[in-house]
């Protein structure tokens, strides 16, 4: 380059002028000469190219951002790795900006000489960038009644819109276009995953928090358990708690332990079961699932009863009500048969059949 003292000296100038924001023109110097370009709107971590036409008579070119120069010609004055020269020839001086940042954002001025005057163009680089959510409440676990507050806030250009809602179970009525969430009282209902969202024009950004709601055991209502003397029984107790409840087997008021006289004590999640193998007179009565977590406790009562004798094993009564119906049907209601002269009478045999039937259709 020719005369480059007289270059660094103008460059000096230029960046006198841009950092107190007027445009860069030299004494004499026409309106025209000084032009300004378009925002140009590009996406943090893309590849920015700039560029500027030269023209007849160009003696000296640069490339400048705020307060620094960036390119005098073919020489780097940037010590940014990300910056390189593109072309540089009689027609445009062109420059690019690799993985550009939030901090590229701001006015470029292209500037040259020519043999007559200098003449400048400026650009302005607006820098978007996607939104990301940089400060997210922790996972939670609470006691049902207690006050939640949810907070969510993301980093982004343009200023991204945060957003909550509950994600699963999915419930629209639990949401907030805020980057806080306030749930008072919250119920055990409420409990679940809870998403945010941060979104503008770029992107979007999602991250979720688990709510786990602590709460005490509620007991569903026992059955009572009806079984014959001899054969296996079992009782089962249910309960809904968080966390998970522990369980007791209660006879009156003494406790039953695993294996205790041939019974065993199984217990599965929300499920307890209490199962005798070989069911005595002893055993029939009342007894009491107890279920417990940190919270509290609830308890229900199941009655095990001796069950109603099978059809097969009737009773002195039931067979001399059997007989009674056996002469009803052999008295003078019989059937007459036309051809032989002879009645039709059910034999004993058919009688019990029918009246097993009828017991049976009973049950």
């Amino acid at each position: 380059m020719k005369n480059p003292v007289y270059w660094v000296v103008l460059a000096g100038i230029s960046i006198a002028l841009i950092q107190q924001g007027l445009p860069v023109r030299s004494q004499g110097e026409s309106q025209s000469d000084n032009k300004q370009m378009d925002n140009i709107t590009i996406r943090q971590g893309e590849t920015l190219f700039l560029s500027c036409s030269q023209g007849d008579f160009v003696t000296h070119t640069a490339w400048l951002n705020r307060s620094s120069i960036l390119y005098a010609g073919e020489d780097k004055w940037s010590v940014d790795p990300r910056v390189s020269l593109v072309t540089l020839n009689q027609d445009e001086f062109t420059i690019k900006i690799e993985d550009v940042d939030l901090t590229d954002e701001g006015q470029y001025i292209c500037a040259v000489q020519t043999s007559s005057r200098p003449r400048t163009t400026s650009v302005h680089i607006i820098v978007q960038v996607p939104p990301k959510i940089v400060n997210l409440s922790k996972d939670l676990v609470v006691n049902e009644g207690s006050n939640v507050t949810l907070m969510c806030l993301a980093n982004g250009k343009p200023e991204p819109a945060i957003g909550w809602r509950m994600l699963s179970p999915s419930d629209d009525s639990l949401s907030s276009d805020s980057e806080v969430l306030e749930i008072p009282f919250i119920s055990r209902y409420r409990a679940g995953v809870y998403e945010c969202t941060a979104s503008n024009d770029i992107a979007v950004d999602t991250q979720t928090v688990e709510l786990t709601v602590n709460y005490p055991p509620s007991v569903s209502d026992g059955r009572d358990v009806g079984v014959t003397l001899g054969q296996r029984g079992v009782l089962q107790c249910e309960a809904d708690a968080v966390p998970e409840a522990d369980f007791e087997w209660y006879r009156d008021d003494r406790r039953i332990f695993n294996g205790f006289d041939g019974i065993e004590i199984e217990d599965a999640g929300a499920f307890s079961k209490l199962t005798f193998f070989n069911v005595s007179e002893a055993d029939y009565g009342n007894y009491t699932c107890v279920a417990m977590n940190k919270l509290g406790s609830a308890n229900t009562s199941i009655i095990l009863y001796a069950e109603t004798a099978s059809v097969l094993e009737m009773t002195s009564s039931d067979l001399e009500q059997t007989a009674f119906e056996n002469d009803l049907l052999e008295g003078p209601g019989a059937v007459q048969d036309g051809n032989s002269g002879t009645s039709t009478v059910f034999t004993p045999t058919c009688l019990l059949l029918i009246v097993l039937l009828q017991l049976l259709l009973k049950f």
